[in-house]
């Protein structure tokens, strides 16, 4: 293939500190130079004008459920990796919410498989902790690792068992492989649909209180402390928010990432009894939000993800408390992120790339998130300034289970090259 250039964009790096205009050129599938423009490009060179764009490493999704195999009414690979192109994820982060539970090495190469088939992103697997995701049995980690996960855990299923969790940190840590828990004590939650609170008081609807979320994200650190094991989680209150800043500065080997639609909503939204609302963890109270917020001005919180959870469309037309929860997030995660993060000025845009790319790279181990010389050309366009509305009649995703149909947002994906190869151009193609 022909060398490519990507030209006058604004190239932002954080892994390198790199926040400049400058042309990238890709060769052979991999990050050739980053320069002034200076260099003259020749006659077989092919060329995307990014000018007036941002040009940042290919964006990583940490949690996403693509539904195969079993659920294929909601979501395929195919269809959830064109998503994830749409909404500029370069890399997808699969986790086991699956029929079948990815909990064997030939599961975890299926999915590696079928992810090489479709050939739109990077698919890295989140394997089962525990057999069948039922919280008894310590999986066979070692042969999981040997299929190629990158993580453990048991996706929408806490690891409740507290003595299994404290044997996994010892076994992941034997390949320093993080455990992705849902930090949830079922206990407090049982028959729950929102957040409890006063809304939920004023609804008449069954509540789940933060507590639910912060007694077992102590857990979790207190298990993480006490074996060196590595812990990472999705967080949404205030409570854990602070648990986690105050482990990190101990030392306590800790993550965490909040949801995009938890920076931009509140449990106030569930006033419209709409199910698409409906997802877990759940949205919460403002002065929550604010703590996220703050968490990821001040890097307490690591990463931003999208929490794809896709459904048909007849299961979230039930009954708010018969409605499964979850939001298709992959292809609002980015615009939602910079209409209510950069936009309003609480993050930079350095910032706001490093929680999409060098942040998830070093919490999952991988060699992405960077356009370092030498580094697979995983690159994302976008736009920062263009106005748009979401429109679920374009999503790529098979499902439509999102809140926000018709909301006007800032920033958007323009082009995905992933390997060196465009795979997703909301424009043109480029040209030599």
């Amino acid at each position: 293939m022909s060398p490519l250039v990507i030209t006058r964009g604004r190239v932002i790096d954080p892994a390198q500190e790199i926040d400049r205009v400058a042309d990238v050129w890709i060769e052979d599938g991999r990050i050739a130079r980053i320069d002034d423009g200076a260099a003259a490009a020749g006659p077989n060179v092919r060329r995307i004008d990014a000018a007036g764009k941002i040009v940042c490493p290919g964006l990583i999704d940490l949690h996403v459920e693509l539904r195969e195999p079993g659920r294929e009414e909601d979501e395929t690979i195919a269809t959830g990796t064109a998503a994830a192109l749409a909404g500029g994820f370069a890399t997808v982060v699969c986790h086991p919410n699956t029929e079948p539970p990815i909990d064997t090495q030939a599961q975890v190469e299926f999915l590696q498989h079928q992810a090489a088939r479709a050939d739109n992103c990077h698919v890295y697997v989140v394997a089962c902790v525990s057999k069948g995701r039922e919280g008894k049995e310590l999986a066979e980690i070692g042969q999981l690792v040997e299929g190629g996960a990158v993580a453990f855990g048991d996706g929408d299923a806490p690891v409740w068992n507290a003595e299994l969790m404290r044997r996994a940190y010892q076994y992941c840590s034997m390949f320093d492989k993080p455990i992705f828990d849902h930090p949830e004590a079922r206990e407090l939650t049982t028959g729950g649909v929102m957040h409890d609170g006063a809304v939920s008081m004023v609804l008449g609807l069954a509540g789940m209180p933060a507590a639910a979320e912060d007694v077992m994200t102590s857990r979790d650190i207190c298990l993480a402390e006490a074996t060196g094991g590595r812990l990472h989680l999705v967080v949404s209150t205030a409570g854990s928010v602070e648990l986690v800043r105050r482990a990190k500065r101990r030392g306590v080997r800790v993550t965490c990432a909040v949801c995009a639609h938890h920076v931009a909503l509140t449990d106030e939204s569930l006033r419209s009894f709409d199910a698409n609302y409906k997802t877990n963890p759940p949205l919460r109270s403002a002065e929550d939000v604010a703590a996220c917020v703050a968490g990821l001005a001040d890097d307490t919180i690591d990463a931003i993800c999208s929490q794809h959870a896709p459904h048909a469309a007849e299961k979230k037309l039930q009954e708010l408390d018969r409605a499964p929860f979850g939001i298709a997030g992959l292809e609002t995660a980015l615009p939602l992120a910079i209409t209510h993060l950069v936009a309003k000025g609480h993050l930079d845009w350095p910032r706001l790339v490093a929680k999409f790319t060098s942040s998830p790279a070093r919490i999952l181990g991988v060699p992405a998130g960077t356009l370092r010389v030498g580094a697979q050309a995983d690159v994302t366009i976008i736009d920062p300034d263009v106005e748009w509305t979401i429109d679920v009649n374009r999503f790529k995703s098979k499902s439509r289970n999102t809140p926000f149909h018709g909301l006007p947002v800032r920033g958007r994906t323009e082009t995905v090259i992933v390997g060196g190869q465009v795979k997703y151009s909301r424009t043109a193609k480029p040209v030599a």
